[in-house]
């Protein structure tokens, strides 16, 4: 039986020897790759657990909220509508303030000679009664309610002539400009 000798290579061969070191360098930055990958992919695991449970409480907090909110509901709405007529109730406190100005600003434009019986607003109309002792004071009142910046027109109703007091009784109306209250279509 022949014996086969082995044989004995003094020379390294560097062909194999860096194929092996390229494979295990691979294979341990694959390891390291996939290592990371993982950790990463737990990380993200465990933050979506927290976001999980942020979310969770949110909805419990704004549940809370919604109930808050719909046990003051009776009174916000109480409270809008007092809102609502003390804004209604100021607008007519303004119209009156306005009324009560035209009127005196009316009673100072009178002349001597001129006494007033009766004096009332509807709507967008002031009717007064006057009793006067000579013309040249109805003419100059007149004029002076023509000219008032808050009077659109005047017409005299009425003339009566009583003798036995020696006075003119004249009855006149002016439409006024804006007197109207813008509040009164809200009342409720």
């Amino acid at each position: 039986m022949p014996n086969k000798l082995g044989s004995i290579n003094l020379v390294k061969s560097d062909k194999g020897e860096l194929f092996e070191r390229v494979i295990n360098w691979l294979l341990s930055v694959g390891r390291i790759l996939v290592i990371i990958t993982e950790l990463v992919a737990l990380g993200a695991f465990l933050w979506r657990f927290g976001l999980d449970q942020q979310l969770i409480d949110l909805h419990s907090k704004i549940k809370q909220k919604q109930a808050i909110v719909a046990a003051f509901k009776k009174n916000e709405d109480e409270y809008r509508n007092l809102q609502d007529r003390l804004s209604i109730a100021a607008g007519f406190a303004d119209a009156s303030e306005k009324k009560y100005e035209t009127y005196r600003e009316i009673l100072t434009l009178a002349p001597s000679g001129i006494a007033f019986t009766k004096l009332s607003q509807s709507s967008k109309t002031l009717s007064m009664e006057i009793n006067v002792n000579s013309v040249s004071s109805l003419s100059s009142f007149v004029y002076e309610l023509k000219n008032h910046p808050n009077v659109e027109s005047v017409s005299i109703d009425k003339i009566e002539t009583k003798t036995s007091k020696a006075v003119i009784v004249v009855g006149i109306s002016a439409m006024l400009k804006n007197t109207q209250n813008p509040y009164a279509a809200q009342i409720k």
